[in-house]
């Protein structure tokens, strides 16, 4: 068989190796999909809440039962085993979370009552799903971030077309024999797969765009979706600090710092990408991280051993060594880890503890995306605010002290959407419970979390209606001036 011209390579981030290739459809081969699923939208709408969440019900059970498939083509696009083995319960518990949710979610959105300057005018809400939502997913975690913003969107009556990372496209298949299994949800949701120039037609298409991934990426998805005049709902980069406090517990401070900065080998948009410490726990606590990353195993040779996988994209290793070459050149010290290694053709990286660097350095500034923990000492709260909120991004962030309150008044000082407080990464238990808002350039389109998540993916129209007779232009003569004294 011959490969089409237009194929795109996959590789496996274990071996380095091609072992595969995807074939993106053709721009009339995508609005054909488009209009198939506007088609479809219209009895998806017409089905109500109840029954696009029942709909939305059997297709959790679905994913479930073919959740060693999803499971296995997830290891083979990310090189990892744990997570790709939950990710499937995840995404089905996440459906029901928001199937159970959604009916009060959309019974506050409504609004009814009397105009309040004429009690002959009443009004209602109603709201209309746009019909066909994009969604644009990054390779860092492909099935489950394909679906953090289609869940809430199917249930708010939209039709998606989603295009993961032609880096991770193997997932489509399984995942997409689920979908079958539920004919009304088959009718509404597509996966697509390709590259940036696909994701380009796929914007041609919709009524409102969903995108996860860089900045620069975002910044010319949102002038396209600007072009358009739909909205697009962006989740860029960060650079999440973390701020730990002199009176702060050594041990398990360095516990929360090393977990936010190397889980899923750092390749998460809110890891823990810089550490200010207090100066007085300073060198105890750079000693105590150092212990703790020393203990830190590589996945490798069996992927069912050790904490860190290889990076999913090789080139993303690249850009880490960059960072860390560069910081290294202007007098930082790697504590601990070090450059990326190949091993059996994966890129994997230790944990990476880097000291004496400060804010002139890309390490301290850019996306890092690798397990690498810059620290610096600070001297006052004031300073470690300071330096926390010199950043572009704000998408996430930490406090760490010796109790929750003393933590919270630092953390209400830090300009990002989420900070955990007294430990890292806590915006992953709060994902369908509260709103957070990217700050700087870690994204646009109010929150995707909480009730907003579904919500905005809901035109707001009012009904108005008129009660008794209609004012008629005599009325509006200009002889009749009314007196406002």
């Amino acid at each position: 068989m011959s490969t089409p011209s237009n194929a795109i390579p996959i590789f496996n981030p274990r071996t380095g190796e091609r072992d595969g290739e995807i074939v993106p459809p053709s721009a009339a081969e995508i609005t054909q999909i488009a209009r198939d699923l506007r088609a479809g939208q219209v009895a998806w709408e017409a089905l109500g809440l109840d029954g696009r969440i029942a709909a939305m019900r059997r297709w959790a059970d679905a994913i479930e039962a073919n959740a060693a498939q999803i499971s296995a083509a997830e290891m083979r696009d990310t090189g990892r085993k744990r997570v790709a083995h939950e990710v499937p319960f995840i995404v089905a518990g996440s459906i029901r979370g928001w199937c159970a949710r959604a009916p009060k979610v959309v019974e506050r959105a409504y609004f009814e009552g009397t105009s309040t300057v004429m009690p002959s005018v009443s009004y209602r809400t109603q709201l209309v799903p746009y019909p066909l939502v994009g969604i644009i997913s990054p390779w860092n975690h492909p099935f489950l971030l394909s679906m953090l913003d289609a869940v809430p969107a199917l249930i708010a009556g939209c039709a998606l077309l989603v295009k993961p990372s032609e880096v991770t496209p193997r997932f489509v298949e399984p995942v997409t024999e689920t979908i079958a299994t539920v004919p009304e949800l088959a009718a509404v949701l597509r996966y697509i797969v390709g590259d940036g120039g696909t994701g380009q037609a796929l914007i041609e298409q919709v009524d409102a765009l969903c995108f996860t991934g860089s900045v620069p990426t975002g910044r010319k998805v949102a002038e396209a979706c600007a072009r358009r005049f739909i909205p697009s709902f962006l989740e860029l980069g960060g650079k999440d600090a973390v701020v730990v406090t002199g009176s702060a517990d050594i041990q398990q401070a360095a516990a929360a710092v090393l977990k936010g900065a190397v889980s899923n080998t750092g390749q998460m948009c809110f890891a823990t990408e810089r550490a200010y410490v207090a100066r007085e726990i300073y060198a105890p606590f750079v000693e105590e991280l150092k212990a703790q990353a020393s203990a830190i195993a590589l996945s490798y040779p069996d992927m069912s051993q050790g904490h860190l996988g290889p990076y999913i994209l090789a080139r993303q290793a690249d850009i880490v060594d960059a960072q860390l070459q560069e910081a290294v050149d202007a007098g930082a010290t790697i504590e601990i880890g070090g450059q990326s290694q190949t091993l059996g053709g994966g890129r994997f990286m230790p944990a990476t503890v880097v000291t004496g660097v400060d804010h002139s350095m890309r390490l301290m500034r850019d996306e890092t995306f690798g397990p690498v923990i810059p620290v610096m000492p600070y001297d006052s709260v004031d300073e470690a605010v300071a330096l926390a909120n010199d950043s572009e991004f704000g998408l996430s962030g930490a406090v760490i002290a010796g109790d929750a309150d003393e933590a919270e008044h630092i953390a209400e000082r830090l300009n990002a959407g989420a900070i955990s407080i007294q430990d890292t990464s806590l915006t992953l238990y709060i994902m369908g419970d509260v709103e957070k808002t990217s700050f700087g350039i870690s994204g646009l389109g109010g929150s995707r979390m909480g009730p907003n998540a579904m919500l905005r993916f809901f035109r707001k129209k009012a009904l108005i209606r008129r009660s008794g007779p209609v004012l008629d232009m005599e009325s509006l003569a200009e002889h009749h001036v009314s007196s406002h004294h």
